[in-house]
């Protein structure tokens, strides 16, 4: 017995897949990058949004395309300008640039311009992890897994108690896929938790196809797992970051304690957040590959890296 049918799936499952996929089918948010199965720009919407809400992505997503439009222009761009564009954009993580500038490299140099087409390969491109690769694998060539995300692991808790435990969604969110249709499931599915399943459940209004299935719809527990939250961006090293990402663009070099006055305005060099405080920080953007410090005339000098 499978995890998935230890803990009471539906027998029909073609009732439930049929269901989800007509409600999908009928009305559902009109992302751009559902229109395409260029692995590129689904691999880009999907980088993209691991740090950034959807509707704020797309107007990012389409203007990076439009300046890269393929992964050789991509690989070819100057990788200042790629992480230049990701702050400008508030994109989130500055390194996902960057390995997201590597990976169309590869894709040039190792697999001559054409995209690996299954999760294990695409895991091969740098910062490609396994929920990005399944995606891409899904909604590109219609050849992955089931992709499990925090709003796939809140509906299948809710509709039909699966334990909240990585592996038992896991299983369960593959057992209920059906084969060979993934990327609509995948799409359909993650659709279902953030339009009708939401920390506040939409049930009725949404009009969720899985009702008559959903034993939280039935009991009124309408409990889940916590959903992590992001950090408070105002003042966190990721706002930091990209301050002095964003600096260097607009200058050569700077040595440290101009670089650190331009930053912050509460900068004194042997303050709590001083010298101390921006080295660390600048070392973290080095070990990351953004950027060089090097010592100059008895002085630390920072300077993004060409």
């Amino acid at each position: 017995m499978t995890d998935a049918e230890a803990v009471s799936l539906p027998e029909d499952r073609s009732a439930v897949q049929d269901a989800l996929i007509e409600w999908y089918e009928r009305d559902h948010r009109d992302y751009p990058w559902r229109q395409t199965e260029d692995p590129y720009a689904i691999l880009v919407s999907e980088v993209m949004s691991q740090q950034t809400q959807l509707d704020r992505v797309v107007d990012a997503w389409e203007a990076f395309l439009e300046r890269w439009p393929t992964t050789a222009d991509l690989a070819a761009a100057d990788r200042a300008d790629v992480v230049g564009f990701w702050t400008s954009h508030s994109l989130g993580y500055n390194n996902r640039a960057k390995y997201l500038h590597e990976a169309a490299g590869q894709v040039e140099a190792d697999y001559d311009g054409e995209f690996p087409e299954t999760p294990e390969e695409l895991t091969e491109l740098m910062g490609v992890g396994p929920y990005t690769a399944n995606a891409v694998a899904s909604f590109a060539f219609n050849n992955g897994n089931a992709v499990v995300d925090t709003n796939v692991k809140r509906v299948c808790y809710r509709a039909f108690a699966v334990p909240d435990d990585d592996s038992a969604f896991e299983t369960a969110a593959n057992e209920l896929m059906p084969d060979d249709r993934s990327r609509i499931w995948n799409n359909a599915i993650m659709e279902l938790g953030g339009v009708a399943c939401g920390q506040t459940p939409r049930c009725d209004s949404a009009g969720c196809p899985w009702r008559k299935w959903c034993s939280a719809y039935e009991s009124g527990d309408f409990t889940a797992p916590d959903v992590p939250t992001q950090p408070t961006f105002e003042g966190s090293r990721r706002q930091f970051r990209g301050r002095v990402i964003k600096t260097l663009r607009k200058y050569d070099d700077l040595t440290i304690d101009t670089l650190g006055h331009r930053i912050r305005v509460d900068y004194t060099p042997d303050g709590e957040y001083g010298r101390e405080w921006l080295e660390k920080l600048l070392a973290d953007l080095e070990d990351d590959g953004l950027i060089d410090v090097r010592e100059r005339d008895g002085e630390s000098v920072a300077r993004l890296r060409r």
